[in-house]
């Protein structure tokens, strides 16, 4: 059984030919960035004594990201001003490990994972490769002005046909390039299946996919394309009255913004959440193109994967309370994103949990997704675990194990997006 749809329309008049757009030359062009100041040296620090969700929401409060959850304590990356004022603050900071610039080479190097301009490229020879199945788009550009692309994959990628649609969003927050590898990944097992595997074949028939590899490439070049890592988290869109730079994307989305301690309203904070909803570029192209996908007044997107680095966790909304249900999200909703979150996680390894059992967060993808546009919507932590496995720079011979130890998880969110709630035998109520 398959969600109710009432339309068939013809080929999308929107898709683009896009080998000439994308040669290295434009996928990089944009301003030049500022000359950077001194080198701001970056410490992992241990935090003592954050052993449950209110705890680390407190220090989160603080404009903190946190980098790992670990048993009474979290992992934090931070330079001497916010560790001074921390620990100014009461909490205890251990250093993991000795002092590294910005931009110091970590446990990977950054020609391990593909340029922008690479992505790109990719992106392009499959549309060319496989012009029946692969549809892409530029969907909106950057702060800087680079191409945001949406990629559909389909049995009939140039036509818009009625059938449920799954949403993949990849590199929302900018060191998290295995994301990103995690993209190409998908696309090359969905069309290279195609026709070959017998249940890629089936999905694809019945389905549409949207791939977008990387929703910050502004933030994806600046943290990487220097030829040293900076642990770059944010866009680089920059704040007026300040010279700080970026919005953290992920703390920016138009759905219960800034209302609960889940963000900071510091332009120098790692989690700022902009002066206004959607006030992030990149923020508004995706949601734009969301909005984009509602037909005859029905969301055609029935199920997303936010994917994200790092802890090797599969989360569900709501992020911005603890409560299993809110508004907007009845006991059976909060079922079925556990049932299914949970079969997802069976097939990884993650850790399947609601958002808020980490600390509380506002303004998140996953928010907006369910409450304003009724889609089943999950983030997916990747590799690794925890910090010994590189952290946020995972070394390159890891990427092949690790994207495709989440090609189950994909595919059952495809076979599910007729319809979620079937996991929970609810589909003759809601489907």
């Amino acid at each position: 059984m398959r969600m109710t749809r009432h339309r068939r329309r013809a080929a999308a008049a929107a898709v683009l030919t896009l080998a000439l757009a994308w040669s290295s030359a434009q996928a990089t062009a944009a301003p030049p960035e500022p000359e950077a100041a001194s080198a701001t040296a970056i410490v992992t620090y241990e935090v003592a004594g954050v052993a449950t969700a209110a705890e680390r929401t407190a220090l989160a409060r603080t404009g903190t990201a946190i980098d790992e959850v670990r048993d009474g304590s979290v992992l934090i990356s931070a330079d001497a001003a916010h560790a001074a004022r921390l620990t100014g603050l009461g909490w205890e900071l251990t250093p993991l490990t000795a002092p590294r610039e910005r931009g110091a080479p970590r446990a990977a190097a950054p020609a391990d994972y593909r340029t922008h301009a690479e992505v790109l490229a990719a992106v392009a020879q499959a549309e060319r490769q496989y012009p029946d199945l692969v549809a892409a788009e530029v969907i909106g550009r950057s702060h800087q002005g680079r191409d945001i692309v949406a990629v559909k994959v389909s049995a009939n990628a140039a036509a818009d046909e009625d059938e449920p649609e799954v949403l993949l969003t990849h590199n929302q927050h900018a060191r998290e390039h295995l994301t990103v590898e995690m993209a190409l990944y998908t696309l090359e097992e969905l069309t290279s299946g195609y026709g070959t595997d017998p249940e890629i074949t089936s999905l694809l028939n019945e389905r549409e996919v949207w791939i977008v590899p990387s929703v910050n490439p502004d933030g994806k070049v600046y943290d990487q394309e220097s030829g040293t890592f900076r642990m770059w988290r944010k866009n680089r869109q920059p704040n007026a009255g300040s010279s700080a730079i970026g919005t953290d994307l992920n703390r920016n989305w138009d759905y219960r913004w800034g209302c609960c301690g889940g963000s900071s309203g510091s332009p120098g904070s790692d989690t700022y959440r902009g002066p206004s909803p959607e006030s992030g570029t990149e923020t508004g192209v995706v949601a734009d193109f969301v909005r984009g996908r509602v037909v005859g007044g029905e969301q055609q997107i029935t199920a997303h994967i936010d994917f994200h680095t790092y802890g090797e966790l599969v989360l569900w909304p709501y992020g911005y309370t603890y409560a299993d249900t809110a508004a907007g999200l009845t006991r059976d909703d909060a079922d079925a994103f556990e049932a299914l979150g949970t079969a997802l996680a069976d097939t990884n390894g993650y850790r399947p949990q609601q958002s808020s059992d980490l600390y509380i967060t506002d303004g998140s993808v996953n928010d907006w997704m369910w409450a304003d546009q009724g889609i089943f919507s999950f983030t997916f932590e990747m590799y690794p675990r925890s910090s010994s496995g590189g952290g946020f720079y995972p070394p390159g011979n890891v990427i092949d194990r690790e994207t495709s130890r989440n090609r189950a998880a994909v595919l059952t969110l495809l076979d599910y997006a007729d319809c979620p709630y079937r996991i929970t035998g609810n589909e003759a109520e809601y489907c």
